[in-house]
């Protein structure tokens, strides 16, 4: 685009260690296609329904980093609660490198092949290792009591609190000078486009739409 960064790779389509790191590298600088989209935002803002939409509507694949903390998780015979998924995802990250599991979702995206939706970018490196690789960003947002009735109605393992607990629980998440740990708030600064999910899913999935031609714009 203008402004010199790669918006679109070529994406390796090749399982992982099967070639060398400089020439899986060397791949990622011709242009295709395909469309990665990193998504972002706050809890119980809609970034599941963004995949959902894209997923069913759009023929994307769809990429989690909760699956692959889950697994560390459970791995560690530990309870899967959102404090649990924030102290292994900062572990990990403090352990393995600041960009995971972002590095190891965009892999899986690339050796898939295809339109890909990544949920969710938590992380500043992260979200840079992904704009780094031609990814879009992508940033949902409403207000926290609507977000908050989100969140009991659908009563996953992570999201039996109450009010109080999940604003403290956000407001730990937003902002974190360490990159190994989640720093949502800037994440959200630096997105390609932002959506708003304060009214309906009808003007939500034409929100989504008109982030997808934006990104097709500034791909080509």
């Amino acid at each position: 685009d203008a402004g010199g960064r790669p918006r679109r790779h070529l994406l390796l389509h090749l399982p992982l260690g099967a070639a060398p790191h400089s020439a899986r590298e060397a791949f990622r600088q011709t242009p295709l296609e395909e469309m990665i989209i990193g998504v972002t935002g706050t809890n119980g803002s809609g970034k599941g329904e963004v995949a959902r939409y894209l997923v069913k509507e759009k023929g994307f694949t769809h990429f989690s980093s909760r699956e692959i903390i889950t697994e560390e998780i459970n791995r560690r015979g530990l309870p899967v609660n959102r404090d649990t998924m924030n102290e292994v995802a900062n572990d990990m990250r403090a352990t393995i490198g600041a960009t995971y599991p972002q590095e190891q979702l965009y892999e899986r995206a690339a050796t898939h092949g295809g339109d890909a939706v990544i949920e969710s970018v938590r992380e500043v490196p992260g979200a840079e290792y992904l704009r780094a690789h031609g990814a879009f960003l992508l940033g949902v947002d409403a207000e926290q009591q609507q977000r908050y009735e989100r969140v009991i109605k659908r009563a996953s393992s992570t999201d039996h609190v109450d009010f109080e607990t999940f604003a403290a629980q956000e407001l730990k998440e937003m902002e974190n000078p360490d990159p190994a740990k989640q720093n949502v708030g800037r994440v959200m600064q630096i997105v390609d486009v932002t959506l708003r999910n304060d009214t309906t899913f009808e003007a939500f999935h034409q929100e989504i739409d008109a982030a997808l031609e934006t990104f097709k714009r500034k791909g080509s």
